[in-house]
């Protein structure tokens, strides 16, 4: 894991077309209820047998409710073997993200 990024850090990244890719770890529901545009779900328990989904891309960041359990899947992509870029868990987690959200309706199939 190469740390943690600020939420704003985040959000300036995405608005300059840096694109990295989010990584939201919760689950399906509380995905569709809101989530950082353009971000990805990918539930925490499916990671470990998912990860290489990730593996082609320079920079992840990882998201969660608080910015505790991104922490861990930080570290679980950045061990996978395949992987070869920057993963950071977003510090504070969605609680920090001070902008707008996507919705279910919204939003339509985020492919990785």
């Amino acid at each position: 894991m190469d740390g943690e990024i600020r939420p704003d850090e985040v959000k300036e990244r995405l608005d300059d077309g840096d694109d990295p890719l989010v990584v939201d770890i919760r689950n399906e529901l509380a995905f569709k209820r809101g989530h950082i545009p353009g971000s990805t779900n990918l539930p925490f328990q499916r990671l470990p047998t998912e990860v290489e989904l990730v593996a082609g891309h320079d920079h992840v960041v990882t998201v969660c409710p608080h910015g505790k359990s991104s922490v861990q899947a930080a570290r679980l992509i950045a061990s996978y073997e395949g992987f070869d870029g920057t993963v950071e868990s977003m510090a504070g987690g969605l609680t920090a993200w001070e902008w707008e959200l996507e919705r279910a309706e919204e939003a339509g199939d985020t492919p990785f």
